[in-house]
């Protein structure tokens, strides 16, 4: 994307920092899950525990795009 290349250089880091920060806060949820995973749930209870699984995975892909992006803008 080009448009990260227009960004300033003060902008770009601190959207690193954060991809970072989201980065630990996605893994405490991933962990979390798939404690809860392992865990003897009702089945509906383990089906919100996988819909919580799926979307932290998706945001995690999403965050390591936005990190590949900003890391190629340099």
């Amino acid at each position: 994307m080009e448009h990260a290349q227009n960004l300033p250089d003060d902008v770009r880091k601190q959207l690193r920092r954060l991809c970072h920060d989201l980065s630990n806060s996605l893994e405490t949820i991933l962990q979390a899950s798939y404690l809860l995973g392992k865990s003897e749930l009702e089945p509906e209870n383990k089906r919100w525990v996988e819909f919580i699984d799926k979307a932290s995975r998706d945001a995690a892909q999403v965050n390591r795009e936005i990190r590949e992006i900003l890391r190629t803008s340099r």
